[in-house]
């Protein structure tokens, strides 16, 4: 590791990239032989009430669209142009919609520092493309020549951005890599454990959306504790079977982790796909509808990864390998009827 102080990037503004630029901004204060005082963070740009988001950003040092009430640091500067934000930068926090990753990428490639830099992926969700799966770590690292760690974990934002305590999960396969973006995240209310394994912490943060789904239907549905219990412990067994099937040498022992069965049970009790799909359920009205309604503007990661987790088995024929992720995707996008998913439960055995 370069003894030369790291610049830090926050490429995201929405609630978890604001709320993640706040954990950054103190530690590049705790930790001033290591990281520069301000931490940049690219914001696209909105009009507030007649005013930009950045100039807002700047000027109250909260961000009052996405983490309103939350002060981020006096030290993090909003910026609504990417190049300029990563101009000069060696550590860089993706937390973006995954849709804009390969834009946002494409347009950095001859800004960042050629030698020295590293980059994070916070980004939930795996990249559907050419009839395969594709994990966004290593498309980063594809198109801008870096090494890419992830960090996943049980994180609800605003529970982060209020100092609640939780954990998360830092993969990287550059042993320096990951030690730096610890000492980077790791805080008294927010723990980071670091583990090689890149591939099964992604695997997890994008599949456990769709157990989420399920677990929002059982809700909308008003079934009890023992159903919702089900189809978390279905969901994770078949994340599990996903991550290795697919994605080579996954390790069991991830999916005991934050990442893993942690973050599985806070998004199914608590996360926004949750709480759509139960929205969906109970209305009767399309999930775009309820989604624009419920969300400020931000998009839902589990009905996505679950068309695409969907297309991805139906071309291999194996959607009878995966029942629940297969009936969860019936019932948000062909009509199956929602108490499909509990007999769905009671007519299949789970094999590893």
């Amino acid at each position: 590791m370069s003894a030369t102080k790291q610049r830090i990037t926050v490429i995201g503004s929405g609630n978890w990239g604001s709320a993640i630029a706040r954990v950054c901004a103190q530690n590049a204060i705790k930790h001033p032989d290591f990281f520069e005082r301000e931490v940049r963070m690219w914001v696209f740009e909105e009009d507030i009430d007649g005013k930009k988001l950045t100039d807002i950003i700047n000027e109250k040092h909260e961000n009052v669209k996405y983490l309103p009430g939350i002060n981020i640091g006096e030290n993090v500067v909003a910026i609504p142009d990417v190049r300029e934000a990563v101009k000069g930068s060696n550590m860089l926090v993706f937390v973006l919609p995954h849709q804009f990753v390969y834009r946002v990428c494409e347009s950095l490639k001859d800004v960042i520092p050629k030698e020295n830099c590293r980059a994070i992926s916070l980004i939930k969700g795996l990249d559907y493309k050419d009839n395969n799966l594709l994990i966004f770590s290593e498309e980063i690292e594809k198109i801008l020549g870096i090494h890419c760690a992830a960090l996943s974990g049980a994180n609800i934002a605003s529970e982060v951005a209020q100092e609640q305590f939780g954990e998360s999960t830092i993969a990287s396969r550059v042993p320096e890599d990951g030690l730096l973006f610890q000492r980077l995240f790791h805080t008294d209310y927010f723990d980071i454990n670091v583990i090689a394994d890149y591939r099964g912490l992604q695997v997890c943060g994008a599949l456990k959306n769709i157990v989420a789904l399920g677990a929002g239907i059982c809700d909308g549905l008003e079934y009890g504790n023992n159903t919702k219990s089900a189809i978390i412990r279905r969901g994770l067994v078949e994340m599990r079977k996903f991550g290795k099937s697919f994605f080579g040498d996954v390790h069991t022992e991830t999916f005991f982790e934050s990442c893993g069965v942690a973050d599985l049970i806070t998004t199914c009790a608590g996360g926004r796909n949750r709480k759509v799909a139960a929205a969906f359920i109970k209305s009767g009205r399309p999930i775009e509808e309820i989604e624009k309604e419920m969300l400020n503007g931000q998009k839902l990661q589990g009905t996505t990864t679950s068309q695409e987790v969907n297309h991805f088995l139906s071309a291999r024929n194996m959607t009878k390998d995966f029942p629940l992720m297969t009936a969860i995707y019936k019932v948000m996008y062909e009509n199956a009827p929602p108490e499909s998913i509990a007999l769905d439960l009671r007519t299949h055995k789970f094999k590893d």
